[in-house]
């Protein structure tokens, strides 16, 4: 079975369906015994969805409200 350490380093190919059979089943054997590499891995996925969800191009309106809010909080 994989440690933590190992399956951490096969993560991302792991969430992009890029281990080989082999892998992959040892992948899920570690998580059905490990909570904390499961919530890992829920992590994972939602940092991925939410990254999908940014916008490829710099938004200026967002920019600019970052700035101010930066500045507000610089400031207060």
């Amino acid at each position: 079975m994989l440690s933590c350490k190992e399956l951490v380093a096969h993560s991302s190919d792991y969430l992009d369906g890029q281990l080989r059979l082999r892998e992959r089943i040892s992948v899920r054997a570690h998580l059905a015994m490990c909570r904390h590499c499961r919530r890992f891995i829920r992590q994972m996925k939602l940092s991925q969805a939410v990254l999908r969800q940014l916008p490829e191009r710099p938004v200026p309106e967002l920019d600019a409200l970052a700035e101010r809010l930066a500045q507000q909080r610089r400031e207060g």
